[in-house]
């Protein structure tokens, strides 16, 4: 890679430093806020030590007319998301006296916007801390809406061309200019996250509860206030929180084009209309299941079965209670839900939704072609021909997507952990969901326990798994260095 290519690289990542330094001012006002003036040293140093970084990356300039290709978008995403964990970790290992390894875990996991956390004692933690985790998920959501609709695309992983017009696109079909887009978007995420807060506060949440879980739910993130989540609070914040983690969940272009005036855009989208089928029709099955086998009524057992059905799917990662003590068939249940996700162009992970209604659409016109083998048949989906291409990257990322986890929980099993807390440490990682299932790192449990190893691997599963792992792995490749 040429060195002007890599001082841009720098000079953008200069750029993120310095507004992570920026952003914390937020915690450092609300010590103030709260009184706890003697906490604010953890921040400031750590807001120091960024811009300082940041500033000597800016410093040397951008140079003149040099342009990324491509190939470059691969190390510059990468790249973003790892030195960003790297500084937006200090304040946590300052503030909270933890290691620099739970630092980087647990700010890789708000970055990402999984939410598996090593912190307990969150009920009485710093309220700097508890916004600093909060801010870190509402910026990683943000932040990968932007990759998801304006980069992979451009960079054709993991088939995301299906929506380059119709969903999750900033091209002409939705915005005359990708810069306005971008602003349509970050103001309705703003939005969601204002009326979110609001939303909250009149289900009975504290102002400072309020604004935290807003962040976290609009991200589909799943950070808390509690230990105990979501089982904090009351019924009516439950249901506040399940329409944020679906806003959440959708495509955000689709909102745009919504607000521009087409009311149709969402309710037309197939992936939209697909995966809000699927979670209507799981959440009052296995709510019906619920009522059946425990003492809840049910509507007690659809609104538990609801909120838990939808933070997994949505990769959010709020808990109301340990769903893993329901029985066998509820661990199962629960296990398939963590790989489903959200729609593209949505701040969800997972495999997402259309690749299942892709891959299904595959299934039936290739059974059709086996009893009419001289048929010709067209395969579509929302609008686009499924061509050789698009086939092959979803193929592709859908490979590497079971591999990837398959590879991590090996890899933990090596490090000793049990078969249970290693695959679906692994899945819960590279999926960005949150706890996974089991005694240790289960709705009840956290990941403080593992060694130390275990949470680097982890960390690596939830980049890989943000970034859809075609766009970490392509730069271990021989071809990507050669010029």
């Amino acid at each position: 890679m040429a060195l002007p290519t890599l001082r841009i690289i720098a000079f953008i990542n200069g750029i993120f430093l310095i507004t992570l330094a920026i952003s914390m001012v937020v915690p450092m006002l609300t010590l103030l806020i709260f009184d706890r003036s003697y906490e604010l040293n953890a921040f400031l140093w750590s807001s120091m030590i960024t811009f300082v970084a940041g500033l000597a990356m800016v410093a040397q300039g951008r140079p003149k007319d040099v342009q990324l290709r491509p190939r470059d978008m691969y190390m510059l995403t990468t790249a973003s998301w790892v030195i960003v964990c790297i500084f937006a970790a200090l304040p946590m290992t300052l503030i909270h006296h933890i290691s620099y390894t739970d630092a980087f875990f647990e700010t890789m996991s708000g970055i990402t916007t999984t939410g598996s956390t090593v912190l307990s004692g969150l009920d009485s933690a710093s309220p700097g801390l508890l916004i600093w985790r909060s801010m870190l998920q509402w910026l990683g959501g943000i932040g990968f809406i932007g990759m998801a609709v304006a980069i992979l695309p451009l960079l054709r992983v993991g088939g995301m061309r299906l929506f380059q017009t119709e969903s999750s696109d900033w091209g002409e079909k939705v915005m005359p200019r990708s810069h306005m887009a971008a602003k349509y978007i970050i103001s309705i995420f703003i939005g969601f996250t204002l009326l979110g807060t609001f939303a909250y506060w009149l289900a009975g949440m504290s102002w400072f509860d309020a604004i935290n879980h807003s962040m976290t739910s609009v991200a589909t993130g799943g950070y808390s206030t509690s230990d105990n989540s979501m089982a904090n609070f009351g019924p009516a914040s439950h249901w506040v929180a399940i329409v944020l983690m679906l806003l959440g969940s959708l495509p955000f272009t689709l909102f745009v084009a919504t607000i521009r005036g087409n009311r149709q855009a969402l309710v037309k989208d197939e992936q939209v209309r697909g995966f809000l089928g699927m979670l209507l029709v799981t959440c009052l099955m296995f709510s019906v299941w619920l009522w059946l086998h425990s003492d809840h009524n049910y509507s007690d057992a659809l609104r538990i079965v609801t909120l838990n059905v939808v933070s997994v799917v949505t990769t959010t990662g709020y808990a109301l209670g340990d769903y893993s003590l329901w029985g066998d068939f509820a661990v199962m249940m629960f296990f398939y839900l963590t790989f489903v996700g959200g729609c593209s162009g949505s701040t969800s992970g997972g495999l997402k939704i259309f690749r299942f209604q892709v891959a299904y659409t595959l299934l039936r016109s290739g059974l059709t072609q086996l009893v009419h083998p001289r048929a010709v048949i067209k395969q579509q989906y929302n609008g686009h021909n499924l061509d050789e291409e698009i086939v092959r990257s979803i193929l592709t990322f859908s490979f590497f997507f079971t591999v990837t986890i398959g590879a991590i929980a090996l890899g933990l099993t090596l490090l000793g952990l049990d078969w249970m807390t290693a695959l679906t440490g692994a899945a819960t990682a590279v999926c960005n969901v949150g706890p996974g299932l089991g005694p240790i790192i289960g709705p009840a449990g956290n990941f403080a326990s593992l060694p130390d190893a275990a949470k680097w691997l982890l960390s690596l599963g939830m980049l890989l798994g943000r970034l859809e792992i075609l766009t970490v792995l392509v730069l271990i490749t021989r071809a990507f260095w050669r010029h």
